[in-house]
């Protein structure tokens, strides 16, 4: 028999920590290979470990909403024979006298490290500066005040670390829960009503500390966010806090795109094996406003500006559970639009069987979200950080409209939609934001209905 060691695979270059949300196997069960073992969660993906082997899971090194580090052991499985490049090793015999010490020590750990709740926060803090809050018994209420050096005032590694530094060294003294205590009798030792508890920072108001919501006449359902629906509410937050938000519309005919894919579409899934849809003609359309505009093509860094050199388009999807996602199609301005097409159906198949990896969702320059899908007309999306801008394709309809011709001007039937444009207004001004969706316009009006695909 073989002992493998189960890895936290690396999943994306920007992607370091994961946290486990379930575990698909228990100890003593058969796992075949590349059967998932289970599931993890970054800051934007959810997503499955599987094994590299078959055999029998005997040891989880790691429980449910644990921090782990990507290349670390979350598993052991056991093989028959030598399992094919996994590190294996001989299972050493322990004395008993280090098993009892190792117990001690682990029993200590946990009453030391109590599970700090940090749900209620309004701020976000990153899984790797939550653990080491809970680690260092650090409450909710002191990581709101510490000032955090990173984007958009977060709170990074280096500034929770320091605080720890400053803490153990008298620099900064935690903030103490007033110990409540009962009204004791003369003939009650003082010892026996009040029992002495560990120092806590927590203010006489938080969120952490609110009750369930009750429902006042019995039949409301009361029902708490899942993970990504708080992840999302928390960065729709702090976007709206950072950038000053402002939108530009504009109406455009598309009458032509419509026919030309109306003609061609059929043929389009015939030869390539993909659905054509509307929304890669968008995008190529976008991709080549941005090279014309790459003042657009940004993002912001406290008092810095980025300039990104590759057009990396976020495409806004829906998941399973009904949540958001932005995966991204990557140097999107390479793409024809029978490329267009294909990134466009992947990921947005893979959004909806939540089959996405964390490297998906990175590295994003501009997002384009489909409100139309809806049947909204338009509307005013959130700008997704750190980006600079965000476009909204809204509903596709037939409306009466003015024709010029030669002859003179004529009520006719159009295709239609509008294009709402949200932009930071903190280092992208009128002219800009105006233009860019200008652009996008005229190039989809100037869409030639001769062209190949």
């Amino acid at each position: 028999m073989a002992r493998f060691e189960l890895k936290l695979p690396k999943m994306g270059e920007s992607v370091a920590e994961a946290t486990i949300t379930n575990w698909l196997k228990e100890v003593g069960d058969k796992i075949e290979t590349d059967e998932a073992v289970l599931e993890i969660a970054t800051d934007k993906v959810d997503s499955e470990v599987p094994s590299e082997v078959s055999g029998i899971l005997v040891e989880q090194l790691f429980g449910k909403d644990d921090l782990v580090q990507v290349g670390q052991t979350i598993a052991i499985i056991e093989t028959e024979g030598d399992a094919p490049e996994a590190k294996v090793f001989e299972e050493a015999v322990i004395p008993a006298e280090v098993v009892e010490i190792q117990k001690s020590i682990e029993v200590a750990q946990e009453t030391v490290a109590a599970p700090q709740d940090f749900s209620g926060s309004d701020k976000f803090f990153s899984p790797l500066v939550k653990n080491i809050a809970k680690e260092e018994g650090i409450s909710i209420a002191e990581l709101d005040g510490i000032n955090g050096s990173g984007k958009d005032g977060r709170v990074t590694k280096e500034d929770i670390l320091k605080y720890v530094d400053d803490r153990k060294s008298g620099v900064v003294t935690p903030r103490v829960e007033p110990i409540k205590a009962e009204i004791s009798t003369p003939s009650q030792p003082v010892s026996e009503t009040v029992k002495p508890v560990a120092p806590k920072a927590v203010e006489p108001v938080q969120k952490s500390q609110q009750a369930v919501p009750v429902s006042v006449n019995g039949g409301d359902e009361i029902i708490e966010m899942d993970r990504m629906r708080k992840l999302i509410s928390g960065y729709m937050i702090a976007s709206v806090q950072t950038s000053a938000h402002v939108q530009s519309f504009i109406e455009v005919d598309v009458t032509n795109i419509v026919k030309w894919r109306d003609k061609v579409k059929v043929a389009f899934e015939k030869r390539e094996g993909e659905k054509l849809t509307f929304t890669p003609i968008m995008m190529e359309a976008v991709a080549k406003a941005l090279k014309d505009f790459p003042g657009m093509n940004i993002s912001v860094d406290g008092e810095y500006i980025i300039k990104k050199k590759n057009i990396n388009l976020g495409m806004a999807a829906a998941l399973p559970n009904g949540n958001l996602i932005v995966p991204v199609i990557k140097n999107a301005d390479q793409l024809n639009l029978v490329g267009m097409a294909k990134a466009v159906n992947d990921l947005g198949n893979r959004a909806k069987a939540g089959k996405l990896k964390p490297d998906d969702t990175q590295g994003g320059t501009y997002t384009v979200t489909n409100v139309g899908t809806f049947g909204s007309v338009f509307g005013t999306p959130i700008i997704n950080q750190p980006q600079v801008g965000i476009l909204a394709l809204g509903a596709i309809r037939k409306v009466p409209a003015v024709i010029e011709t030669p002859e003179g001007d004529f009520i006719g039937i159009r295709q239609k939609m509008f294009l709402s444009h949200s932009y930071d207004h903190r280092v992208v001004d009128g002219a800009l934001g105006g233009s860019f969706v200008k652009r996008v316009a005229e190039y989809l009006e100037a869409f030639d209905v001769d062209r190949d695909f």
